[in-house]
């Protein structure tokens, strides 16, 4: 599994570790991903989603409904 955010899109970005000396060796900066099971009143249902913190945050003020209606709105979200 990818590690991949299911609402928002957000995935790992890549960059440069720079040493003391300047010296640049690529590196990989992962997304802060977590599982969490949300509950939807709508349908009734549970479900279960890897989100990133930012993805939260917005669930935290929009509610699960609404994000997820934005998610298939951006084809973000196949469910």
């Amino acid at each position: 599994m990818s590690k991949v955010c299911e609402i928002t899109g957000k995935k790992a970005m890549f960059g440069n570790n720079v040493s003391f000396s300047i010296n640049k060796t690529r590196r990989r900066f992962d997304v802060n991903l977590s599982k969490k099971r949300f509950y939807i009143p709508e349908e009734d249902r549970w479900v279960t989603l890897r989100v990133s913190t930012r993805a939260l945050k917005a669930i935290n003020k929009k509610g699960i409904s609404a994000v997820l209606k934005e998610a298939k709105a951006k084809g973000m979200l196949i469910k």
